[in-house]
Formats: structure tokens, sequence, C-alpha cells
């Protein structure tokens, strides 16, 4: 066909790295420690309560209420507002979406005009950069800077910080919304209270919306502690907190997502999800509403899966580590999220000439290496920046830990074999 058949806001965004390194973890039967999604089932009281959507009522096959299944908005209404110290009312407050990415997406669509800016800290979960082209925007990107470590000490996850001068002149009479993930993909950051009202006060001070994707919320390691920017002062009404019971009740296939905010934003996203998805699978929302309430009969005691996901995903985090070093990767450790990053600059002196594109990023290269010559997959972490900021960053790459305990040990042996071929 002679005519344009591309609309022009896909351009320059169509090619996935995800999808090459997914493909060849596949090809060479790689440990796939890259892709972000548990590999063990959920607790058992959420797969009975799928099953009872699936069983009883039978109009649980039919369509429920646009906007969200109502036992699902109340008891997210309940949940959330104990937490964020509001009265959240279910119909007003609380809207339903396909996963956090349909949170994301209908947020991006509602809100974001041709020209207005997007402030987005890098390293950022790779949709938003997409998201907000799509919506129109102008993505402008302020980086977390790691501070530096002593000889032989691993680096973390809080070491990454805010420079509070550079993100303060990011905000411009252009500047309509910030995206907040904490914790954060890929580095596993958990935003303190006072880098949180840092954010808060810009926010308030150019009055700009912030977008804050928490959907790791329950998964914080090592004693620290989410804090949801929506509840400090004056930040309920210029706030979208974004959650996702895929990544709460270990069911990420389910995608059932919410968005939580002030009705004068969350009427707009409403409008949007009328227009487009209408409506998401009943049978799922009823078994993440059954699942709520089983967790907030048990919250914060020890029976409850919000306390025991995370001890049991910290041992799996540490277990990961230890047997990463001994092959000489340096992994950050992460306060929270399902994922760290690991250094590879000592590989990167060692054998700078990988195969591969002369201008592609060496962590690309190295995880395609990894993959064919290793059997292990992990991701770049190069493409959860912003293209000018890549070739900075290209000694990281992620790896995922939620996984399995035969996974782990699939992953040891193939660390043992390499460790094996590093004695001289």
């Amino acid at each position: 066909m002679a005519t344009r058949l591309q609309a022009r806001r896909l351009d320059g965004i169509d090619h996935n790295p995800w999808v090459e390194c997914t493909k060849m973890a596949s090809e060479y039967d790689a440990v796939n420690l890259g892709q972000g999604f548990p590999d063990f089932p959920p607790p058992d009281f959420a797969l009975q309560a799928f099953q009872l959507a699936l069983s009883s009522d039978f109009m649980l096959n039919q369509y429920t209420k646009a906007f969200g299944y109502p036992p699902l908005t109340k008891i997210l209404a309940s949940f959330f507002g104990k937490l964020l110290g509001q009265e959240i009312d279910p119909l007003e407050n609380v809207l339903v979406t396909v996963g956090a990415y349909g949170a994301l997406f209908t947020a991006f669509q509602a809100l974001v005009d041709e020209g207005d800016e997007v402030i987005i800290i890098e390293p950022f979960f790779d949709c938003y950069e997409p998201m907000t082209l799509m919506a129109g925007g102008h993505p402008v990107f302020v980086t977390l800077k790691p501070s530096p470590t002593q000889d032989g000490e691993l680096d973390s996850a809080s070491n990454w910080q805010l420079d509070p001068t550079e993100l303060a002149s990011k905000f411009t009479s252009r500047t309509k919304a910030l995206i907040l993930n904490t914790p954060n993909n890929p580095v596993g950051k958990v935003f303190s209270k006072a880098e949180l009202e840092l954010v808060a006060n810009l926010c308030q001070q150019h009055d700009v919306i912030c977008i804050t994707d928490e959907v790791y919320q329950w998964l914080v390691y090592d004693g620290y502690q989410h804090t949801s920017i929506a509840s400090l002062p004056g930040m309920w009404e210029r706030t979208l907190t974004i959650g996702s019971a895929g990544k709460s009740f270990s069911a990420t296939g389910w995608k059932v997502g919410w968005v939580l905010g002030p009705d004068s934003l969350v009427k707009h996203l409403r409008t949007v999800h009328q227009n487009s998805i209408y409506h998401c699978p009943t049978q799922g929302q009823a078994a993440v509403a059954q699942s709520f309430q089983h967790e907030q009969l048990h919250f914060g005691q020890p029976s409850s899966y919000f306390v025991q996901f995370p001890q049991a995903m910290q041992r799996c985090r540490d277990h990961m580590i230890r047997s990463l070093q001994s092959v000489g990767l340096k992994p950050v450790i992460p306060q929270g999220s399902y994922f760290f990053i690991a250094d590879i600059s000592d590989f990167k002196k060692k054998m700078p000439d990988l195969p591969g594109d002369e201008d592609e990023p060496y962590d690309r290269r190295f995880v395609k290496w990894m993959i064919k010559n290793k059997g292990l997959a992990a991701i770049p972490a190069s493409i959860f920046y912003s293209r000018p900021h890549q070739k900075h960053f290209d000694h990281y790459i992620r790896f995922c830990f939620v996984k399995d305990e035969s996974t782990l040990q699939a992953m040891d042996e193939k660390l043992q074999k390499w460790k094996e071929e590093l004695r001289p």
C-alpha cells in the first residue's frame, strides 16, 4: 500500500529488547532470571477464591460495573483508605483496570496533552517513556545517581539518590506530571519519606500531578518501610496511586490492577476506560476482592501473606546475591521489588569486544553472551534509561529473584560450571 499504515505515535517505539532476550532464552534453554514473574503458585487462599469465583455465582460470568466489581472497589477503598489516611469512596476514588499496566496507560491518555512535559525518574519501568510519547507528551528525565562504595563492598539501592537541585531544575511551566515508582524497578530502591517530601513539595509548588506506581509495595526488605506519597500532606488531591493484584498475590496473569485518587483526576481516567476497554473480567476481580478480605483479617500478623511473602523473597534475594558473586558479578542490594541489578564493570574491562552491533550498549551484548555461553538469562539495564544516558549505565544487568527453589538450584548449577571455567 502506498499510504502510511503506522500511526506517527508509534514511531521509534516499535522495537522491544524484551522480545529478543526472551526468545534467545528459550532458544538456548537458559534459566530465565530476567522476566519479572513468579514461577510458583499464588497463595492457597487466592487460588481458592478464584475457584469459588468460577463455580459459585453464575452471574460472575457476565458484565459487572464498568469501573470495578463493587465488592472489589469497596474492599480496596477500605483497605487502602486506612493506609493512606483518607476516606475513599468506592465509586469516585477507585478505578479497576487491566493490570497496573492498564492503569498507567489510562492515566497517561487521560491527563497528558500534546506538548505536556512528564518528569520520569530513571532508571524507569520501560513503558513510561512510550506511554508519554503516545499521549503526545514530552518525557523529561532525572537520574538516580549511585554514591561511591568502599572497595569490596556491595552497593545498595539506598545509595542511589536524586539530586535535589537537578530534580528542581526539571520542573517548568509545561510540566504536567511526575512519574514515581517505589519500590523501584529495576534498582529496588524504596524512596525514603524525606525523598518523597522533596518530590511532594516540588509537585505542590509547580501544581504538578504525581502518578505513583506502587505495585511492589508489599515487597520491602531489611526493615525498610514503604510510604505512599499520597499519604503526605497536600498530596492526595494531586496523586494517582497505582497497584497490582498480580504483584500483591503472585498472580501476574490475572491482570487485575487499580488506581486510587481524587475524583477530580479519576473521573478523566473513567472517560478513557469507558471508551477503550470498558470493563475488566469479572471473575478475576471477584477473586481479588476475596483475597483482600483475607488479608484485611490477617493484616500485620504473622499469618498475613503480605508479611510472609517478603520474608520468603528476601531469602531468595540473598541466595541469588551470594550465588552471582561467586563468578564476579556485583549485585546492588535492593530494598524492595522483584529485582536487583548487578555491576558487570569487571567483565567490561576483561572482555570489552563481545559480538554485537558497534553502537549496541555493552550490557545487551553481555546478556546475549551470557545466554548463549552460560545458560543464564537476565535483562540489560540500559533499556531502563533514556537513549542519551544508556551508554553511562551499560555496565549493569537486571535479575529477578522471585523464583522457585528449583529455578534457584538450576541457576546454581549453571554458576558452578561457570565458576569452574574461571579457575586457572
